[in-house]
């Protein structure tokens, strides 16, 4: 672990208890001295001032902890990232403190995917990678029995990465079902509002949607209306029914 990432982590640990949400985390490590370097649907990425980490924070992604549960678990493949840190955020938001990954050529990023779905080498590695499909079936058929609206594995080429030191890694192979879920909160806020509590989708309609913006100020404003009636109902239905 690197003298920034220690920093940061300080840093963080001090945030702890407060209620932090993604705004309070990426401020403070842009005061640090992290840097903005790209930033997705779902998230944005800071890189660190010696650029051998990433900051991966989510306003919302209730996929965040098991993409950690995977870095972990699997750590001992050496294909996954290595991960320094994660926090759950205020809100429903996600923090992944990580390795600095480079993008891979896709005709490997797709053999990897192969081989990963197939359990078979990985073309140009020595080892199989049995032992990560067994992590990678593991956590995602908990994520399936936990998670609403969690989508299958997602076989993007950009969710195969280039580690300095181990190669090629997957990184995000689980994700909400974004187009259901938000079609959802837009159409029928009430099944959101029963299924999702509100503590844990409150920036919901903060994700970045980089790649598949934009996102329309009023659309969004007429979402999280949707949700705070829902919100509401659901509070009045709970008091009706206390003895």
């Amino acid at each position: 672990m690197t003298g920034a990432v220690e920093a940061a982590r300080a840093l963080l640990s001090g945030l702890a208890g407060s209620g932090a949400d993604h705004r309070d985390v990426e401020r403070v490590l842009l005061a640090a001295g992290w840097r903005p370097c790209g930033a997705g649907d779902w998230a944005i990425a800071l890189r660190s001032p010696d650029g051998v980490a990433a900051a991966r924070i989510s306003p919302f992604d209730p996929t965040g902890p098991y993409a950690a549960a995977l870095y972990r678990e699997a750590a001992h493949t050496g294909q996954v990232p290595v991960l320094f840190d994660h926090r759950r955020l205020a809100g429903g938001g996600d923090l992944q403190l990580m390795e600095w990954l480079e993008p891979a050529p896709p005709a490997d990023a797709d053999a990897f995917h192969r081989a990963l779905a197939a359990e078979t080498a990985v073309p140009g590695r020595a080892h199989e990678v049995a032992e990560l499909a067994a992590v990678v079936r593991r956590v995602h058929e908990r994520a399936l029995r936990e998670l609403p609206w969690c989508g299958p594995l997602d076989a993007n080429p950009a969710n195969v990465m280039r580690s300095a030191r181990r190669g090629l890694v997957v990184t995000d192979l689980f994700y909400a079902d974004g187009p259901a879920l938000y079609a959802t909160a837009a159409t029928d806020p009430d099944i959101v509002a029963a299924r999702i509590p509100e503590p844990e989708r409150r920036f919901m309609t903060e994700i970045p949607l980089a790649g598949s913006g934009p996102w329309q100020p009023a659309d969004r404003e007429a979402m999280r209306a949707g949700l705070a009636a829902a919100d509401a109902r659901l509070a009045a239905s709970q008091a009706v029914r206390k003895p």
